[in-house]
């Protein structure tokens, strides 16, 4: 495929990271039959725009995720309690992985027994205060939406570590599997998954019926989720259907 004409060019591009959730320069630049830096200059145009929001290597959503700050302070009594209960799954664990995520930060109090491997900036600060664990942190590209490091630096860093358990946070999940809103951030949450023994899901009742636009993995990736007293049993089918323990907090 060739679109001669910037405008058209642009356009496509819109509609593949619409599709896809994020879309490398040099991939696009391969299908369009044209130089990276020509497609860097459309996704920068684009981002001017409003339609795209340029990230390490290319380009993703526009205005994927709610800030960081608001989800940390939304249904904090909820994200406690899920923490709580899923310390006790790292009680044995030499080495865990935490994720990005504001119920996953609650952890972080929780779990100083372990050597802890994290990309998220808030468990590297609280942990970097208090001194109380051994820290390995992955740092890469920062993602101001999950105050997290991303990108292929990240992924080569924490594929370097092996943890006997691994806690994941996600958008949304369900029958179809664990969704973001953004795809680097998603693309680190499976490295964890993949050098990881075990998976634990952190989602409360409200990400259990919620959809989101970037497919992280589907739930063979998971061996335990942990969420709140409120879920339906409904959302809790497909997770029971798949084999996976579930653990209800409250």
């Amino acid at each position: 495929m060739r679109y001669t004409d910037a405008p058209q060019r642009r356009a496509h591009l819109a509609r593949r990271i619409s599709a896809d959730g994020y879309l490398s320069s040099a991939a696009a630049a391969q299908e369009l039959g044209v130089s990276e830096m020509t497609v860097r200059r459309d996704l920068r145009m684009l981002e001017e725009e409003g339609a795209v929001r340029r990230v390490a290597g290319g380009a993703a959503i526009a205005g994927d995720g709610v800030p960081f700050e608001r989800r940390h302070s939304a249904g904090a009594a909820q994200k406690r309690a899920i923490a709580v209960l899923a310390a006790s799954e790292a009680e044995s664990a030499d080495t865990i992985a935490l994720d990005a995520g504001t119920t996953i930060a609650a952890l972080v109090p929780l779990v100083a027994s372990s050597t802890i491997v994290t990309h998220s900036l808030p468990v590297i600060e609280a942990l970097t205060r208090t001194g109380s664990a051994e820290l390995i942190a992955a740092g890469g590209h920062y993602q101001p939406d999950t105050r997290s490091f991303a990108g292929p630096l990240t992924e080569d860093a924490l594929r370097s570590v092996r943890c006997d358990v691994a806690f994941l946070s996600a958008t949304a999940a369900g029958a179809h599997g664990l969704w973001g809103t953004n795809a680097l951030d998603a693309a680190i949450k499976r490295v964890l998954a993949q050098q990881s023994s075990r998976v634990v899901l952190l989602a409360d009742a409200a990400k259990l019926s919620r959809t989101a636009p970037v497919r992280i993995a589907g739930l063979d990736i998971v061996d335990v989720l942990v969420t709140d007293s409120s879920t339906d049993a409904a959302d809790l089918a497909p997770f029971a259907d798949a084999g996976i323990e579930i653990r209800i907090a409250g």
